[in-house]
């Protein structure tokens, strides 16, 4: 189901999200300014003032927030606020992990980042690999998860199957898909030996059907946008590892390298909050259907069957609409 929030609770989730990133000096500024672009354009609550609003503590929020639903979009949006802290401190990891343990929640990020304030990056970077690797089958193209992914080898019977897509009649998904490749100099999944190939199609054809571009504010606008679409935990976890590698900065998947504090570029974290609006939108998740299937379909059709809407600003060299 699409990330939602009753309406009457959100000022009860800001203040509780707050309260969390309320330590040391208090929330940094890169925390507030994604925090007032996540209640402006998922919300539409750009009315809220975040700097004279009360906290709540761990456990008034949890008194608050009943529903599983709510907790779980607050655990979702916390994970997000958490990793812009930077750096990251045992006060902000503490203070997360308090929260969480109040509303039952538990998640993979409170081991991460755990050991990144306690026992450094190598160690937290480690966990991330296991991480990533441990649910890397559920995020393949679903037509490709049968398959044993080469350890060592390349996949020329899959990169052919993918370049001849771009066969297909123009402005259609696969013809769109294989220009994607061609635009960004990414060579189609299977030329290479790769453990993320698999994943790769699946990935690269929701960039594509979003509108969405592989910069490192765009990555995590998809992640984001994909979240929002459906909250479930394959989502929940490609957000997870859109935030470590491009907000945290700790480790890397594939061909996308690391970097950190992303969303601090108030642009980055503008484009954040509209992506989450635009994925909770759609009227369904197409990040795990069968592209195969839907590659034949001009663009435009896709995007209408799933709801996909135009981004806010088609040229701001994060979308390709």
């Amino acid at each position: 189901m699409p990330i939602s929030l009753d309406p009457d609770l959100v000022d009860v989730t800001v203040a509780g999200l707050l309260g969390a990133c309320d330590v040391d000096d208090g929330p940094t500024q890169e925390q507030l300014t994604v925090l007032r672009s996540i209640t402006a354009h998922l919300w539409n609550r750009d009315d809220l003032d975040l700097s004279n609003m009360a906290t709540l503590d761990p456990a008034q929020t949890a008194e608050l927030l009943e529903s599983a639903a709510a907790r779980r979009c607050f655990h979702e949006l916390l994970v997000a606020l958490e990793a812009c802290r930077h750096p990251m401190s045992a006060a902000q990891v503490g203070s997360v992990e308090a929260y969480l343990g109040a509303l039952g929640v538990e998640g993979p990020e409170r081991q991460i980042l755990r050991d990144l304030v306690d026992n450094g990056t190598k160690i937290a970077a480690d966990d991330f690999q296991r991480f990533l690797r441990s649910n890397l089958a559920e995020r393949a193209e679903p037509s490709l998860r049968g398959r044993t992914v080469p350890a060592d080898a390349a996949e020329p019977e899959l990169a052919a199957k993918l370049d001849q897509l771009h066969e297909l009649p123009k402005g259609t998904l696969g013809w769109s898909y294989i220009e994607f490749y061609q635009r960004h100099r990414f060579l189609t999944p299977g030329t290479e030996a790769s453990w993320m190939n698999h994943f790769f199609v699946a990935h690269d054809m929701t960039h594509v059907i979003a509108g969405i571009e592989p910069t490192g504010p765009g990555e995590l606008a998809l992640s984001a946008f994909q979240m929002a679409m459906n909250d479930n935990e394959v989502n929940r976890s490609a957000l997870l590892a859109s935030l470590i590698v491009h907000e945290v900065g700790i480790g890397n998947a594939g061909k996308l390298t690391s970097e950190s504090g992303t969303l601090a570029d108030g642009r980055a974290a503008e484009l954040f909050g509209q992506e989450l609006a635009r994925g909770a939108r759609c009227s369904a998740d197409f990040s795990l259907v069968d592209h195969f299937e839907l590659a034949a379909l001009p663009l435009n059709e896709v995007r209408d069957r799933f709801g996909v809407t135009p981004p806010v600003d088609p040229a701001d060299g994060h979308h390709h609409w």
